[in-house]
């Protein structure tokens, strides 16, 4: 309203000053060339004012034309101004276009990596998230504080953060590494937060240490053994039987000391044998295999020593599908665990059976966890494993039995690593229960 509001002021400001001049003409004496000169400056004013306004409206047009999309405009094609709003148009459309493009490779992007972004606001509320956001963490989130002591802390934070911690969706465990970045993004304040599990990495790095210190250990330890027992059985062979001792025991006791030394260093020999399996294990010869044939196979080799000690098998699948994996290396590890269990259960059904009635059972599971993996799961109802212990079981040459050498827990971890998977202890009321994962 404001460019003919002016229109009509000045329009009558104009004939305002023509009358006045023609008034003074007539009564007060003006020369007509005055007059003239007076009237011609006013109708250039007035024409110069008209194409003034005339170009602010066009103007007003061509902006207003602009901003809602309209390609019309009313303008001819010969119009000067024409080629200049068809420029700008293609300009503001290209950008527009290149904008566009942008955002949906970037959502593409996040979409297809598996790394898992939130984007919140300085309170908190998420604003744009990934799928590997509920693909890692087991679920979406609407707000920080969901993510617990976690997200207390990338709230309370003034200042970009690195950070690792542990995560469990429901039995299910993960190392999870955070980072944070916060940004001002037209003057709003956002918190960039990338997770990614390292739980793999850590695991890949502490197997190669094992694997080093394994190498080391045993080439070192076998390079002692084997003078140690070659010197044993030689000094017991050479030993004459005249030979005469004041005491007729120190001569038995030098034999004993031979001789044990021998046996002593022919055990190690044997235990640095098999101990080298983790740090020599071949590669899986992989073929597709259905775990359901394999655990029923398992649990037929063992069923006649479970039954001669009283222990109870329970089978449960509730899959068929097949895997690729190493047959005989699969086995071995199921081996070992049952082994363990049956050995478990024996010894507490001895130590306890004049106190309980309880009957020694073994379950096993085939099923699927939430993240769609296959597991299979043996526990039993023993007196399980003890707190303190459960971070150093799958640690080699540990052990909570006289005889055991540490090598079972650690091998079958190894194996199913080797598959991409995993061998974890499940912690559960009563019992032990171990968990082989398949990637």
């Amino acid at each position: 309203m404001r460019p003919y509001f002016l229109l009509g002021f000045n329009l009558t400001a104009l004939t305002s000053c023509s009358a006045l001049l023609c008034y003074l003409f007539i009564n007060k004496g003006f020369s007509a060339t005055l007059l003239s000169v007076g009237l011609i400056s006013i109708a250039l004013i007035g024409h110069l004012f008209t194409l003034f306004t005339r170009q602010q409206k066009q103007a007003e047009m061509v902006i207003r034309a602009l901003a809602n999309g309209d390609s019309t405009l009313g303008l001819s094609h010969y119009h000067p101004m024409r080629k200049q709003f068809d420029q700008v148009k293609e300009q503001m459309q290209t950008a527009r276009f290149n904008a566009e493009q942008q955002a949906q490779f970037l959502q593409a992007l996040l979409i297809h990596v598996d790394l898992a972004v939130l984007v919140s606001d300085d309170s908190g509320q998420v604003i744009e998230s990934n799928p590997a956001v509920s693909k890692l963490l087991g679920k979406s989130f609407k707000h920080l504080t969901e993510l617990g002591a976690v997200g207390e802390l990338l709230l309370q934070a003034d200042q970009n953060v690195r950070s690792t911690l542990h995560w469990q969706t429901g039995e299910q465990h993960d190392t999870l590494s955070i980072q944070l970045s916060i940004a001002e993004i037209q003057g709003k304040v956002r918190r960039v937060v990338s997770i990614q599990s390292i739980h793999d990495q850590l695991q890949l790095k502490e197997q190669q240490a094992y694997k080093r210190l394994t190498k080391v250990l045993t080439h070192e330890i076998a390079n002692s053994i084997t003078p140690l027992s070659s010197l044993a059985h030689t000094c017991t062979t050479l030993l004459p039987q005249e030979l005469c001792f004041d005491d007729i025991e120190d001569k038995q006791d030098l034999q004993l000391a031979l001789s044990t030394l021998a046996s002593r260093t022919g055990h190690l020999g044997d235990f640095i044998a098999r101990f080298r399996q983790i740090s020599s294990l071949p590669k899986p010869n992989l073929a597709p295999y259905n775990l359901a044939d394999i655990l029923e196979q398992i649990v037929a080799l063992h069923q006649q020593q479970a039954f001669s000690q009283g222990t109870t098998f329970e089978l449960a699948i509730r899959s068929q599908q097949l895997v690729m994996l190493d047959n005989s290396q699969i086995e071995q590890v199921l081996v070992n665990l049952v082994k363990n269990a049956l050995e478990v259960l024996a010894m507490d059904h001895q130590q306890n059976a004049q106190h309980s009635n309880k009957t020694p059972i073994i379950q096993f599971t085939l099923a699927q966890n939430s993240a769609q993996q296959l597991y299979i799961e043996i526990s039993d109802n023993g007196p399980g494993i003890a707190e303190h212990v459960i971070d150093m079981i799958f640690v080699p040459f540990f052990t909570t039995k006289q005889q055991g050498s540490g090598i079972g827990l650690s091998l079958s971890r190894q194996i199913m690593l080797n598959h991409g998977g995993d061998l974890v202890y499940v912690q559960k009321p009563t019992g032990a229960c171990f968990r082989c994962v398949f990637g």
